[in-house]
C-alpha cells in the first residue's frame, strides 16, 4: 500500500519561465486527442474491467469463461466487454457458436504492464 502523499511544494514567487511554458505548449496535443486519452483511462477505472484484462492477458476466453472465473452473471460479462470493445481493448472472433475474447494488441498488455509495475513500486 502506498504512504499518504506529503503536501505539494508550491513556489513562493509568481515569476513565470515564458519560454518553457511556450515550448510546452507548442508539443501539447490537441484538445480532442487529449479528451480521447481521458476516456480510455476512465476505462480502466473499474476492477471488474481491470480483471476481465488480467484474464484475457493470460489467455483467450469466452464470456461463459469469464464469467465462471469472476463468478458473475454472463450478462454483466457481456456488458464490461462491449466497453472494452468499443474502447478497442479486447476484440473477438467466433468459432461455431462459440466467441473468444482476447486483447485488441500488445499496446493494451503494455498499458496494463506499466500500470502494474507502477503501483508496484517502492
Amino acid at each position: 500500500m502506498r504512504q499518504k502523499p506529503e503536501p505539494i511544494e508550491r513556489c513562493l514567487c509568481d515569476v513565470i519561465h515564458e519560454d518553457v511554458v511556450n515550448q510546452v505548449k507548442d508539443k501539447m496535443p490537441e484538445e480532442e486527442t487529449l479528451y480521447d486519452l481521458a476516456e480510455l483511462f476512465k476505462v480502466f477505472g473499474d476492477s471488474t474491467r481491470i480483471k476481465i484484462l488480467w484474464a484475457l492477458d493470460e489467455a483467450e476466453m469466452c464470456v461463459c469463461d469469464i464469467a465462471a472465473l469472476l463468478n458473475m452473471t454472463q450478462s454483466a460479462i457481456s456488458h464490461q466487454l462491449r466497453v472494452l470493445k468499443q474502447a478497442q481493448l479486447v476484440k473477438n472472433r467466433k468459432e461455431g457458436k462459440v466467441v473468444y475474447y482476447s486483447l485488441d494488441d500488445d499496446h493494451v498488455k503494455q498499458i496494463f504492464d506499466q500500470g502494474l509495475t507502477h503501483i508496484n513500486e517502492d
